[in-house]
């Protein structure tokens, strides 16, 4: 993807009750969504995010959560990659939301970004990749897609962290077939049945990956009604109580996935290899309505 625009500090987008703000010099995180005037992901207005792990959602791409110790095997070698988030020892949700995006199209109710990324110590992979957000009705439609661009067959992940403001009657409801059993490292140990979750976040304290997921998310509090749909079949969630959020996380792939025994083992865990050329996309919806 060619563009000769320069990213631009932050672009609003508006229709009915919803109003967005995206960054794209900023990782091309997401800094505020808004429906009638109440936020929907935790945010902050008009351009004074300053860090964008404090966003209210940022594009994992090529990977999501964690790559062990920061090593990537693939296909017999060894890529050491950068550790990249304070105070952890593995490289953490690729590198889509270290980065600046490009903008190649915005109007009213809708923005398309695109990155280039040259094959570093971050990514071995070269790869193109591009966002679309467009407010439709009463929702936030969202694209993400990557084209393989190196000479050679890439591993890839995509997915979205969105921190979701939760308040004091908040409840999450989704349904799931198992979920990954973590240790002190944060990484995967054993994946144990699970029917998903449905109950109160205020006590909730969860940091796991979900596997079989229904692809679909009930969220609601006193404040409004959130579902969040998409066409990935793995969902983080993360929250403990004090926290003010839920992130919950659409993703492709879980936890290490790329450094699964084998490829036949990472394929089950999700990863999808890219053959030179070759392009993938994914999907998200987030949908407000009254409580």
């Amino acid at each position: 993807m060619k563009s000769t625009h320069l990213a631009i500090n932050m672009i609003a987008i508006n229709f009915g009750d919803l109003r967005l703000h995206v960054r794209p010099d900023m990782g091309g995180c997401i800094e505020g969504l808004w429906w009638r005037g109440q936020p929907v992901l935790r945010s902050s207005e008009a351009g004074s995010l300053r860090n964008v792990r404090l966003s209210a959602s940022y594009p994992l791409i090529p990977f999501s959560n964690r790559v062990a110790q920061a090593k990537l095997v693939w296909n017999g070698t060894s890529h050491p990659l950068v550790k990249n988030f304070d105070g952890e020892e593995h490289s953490i949700h690729g590198v889509g939301w270290l980065r600046a995006w490009q903008v190649l199209e915005q109007s009213a109710d809708f923005c398309m970004l695109s990155l280039e990324h040259a094959a570093d110590s971050a990514w071995p992979f070269a790869f193109d990749a591009s966002q679309t957000f467009r407010l439709h009705g009463n929702a936030l439609e969202m694209t993400m897609s990557i084209t393989n661009q190196s000479a050679q067959a890439a591993p890839v992940g995509l997915g979205w962290h969105p921190y979701f403001v939760k308040r004091s009657a908040s409840k999450i409801a989704f349904d799931a077939s198992g979920i990954w059993q973590m240790s002190a490292e944060k990484l995967p140990t054993a994946l144990q049945a699970s029917a998903g979750l449905k109950q109160d976040c205020g006590s909730l304290a969860v940091d796991n990956c979900f596997e079989g997921w229904s692809g679909k998310v009930a969220l609601h509090d006193e404040v409004m009604r959130i579902d969040i749909e998409s066409d990935m079949r793995r969902l983080v969630v993360f929250t403990a109580p004090g926290r003010d959020f839920v992130a919950i996380e659409p993703v492709s792939h879980a936890n290490n996935a790329m450094n699964a025994v084998s490829a036949e083992e990472s394929a089950a865990r999700g990863v999808v290899t890219l053959q030179p050329g070759q392009s993938w996309q994914v999907s998200m919806q987030i949908s407000v309505s009254p409580p």
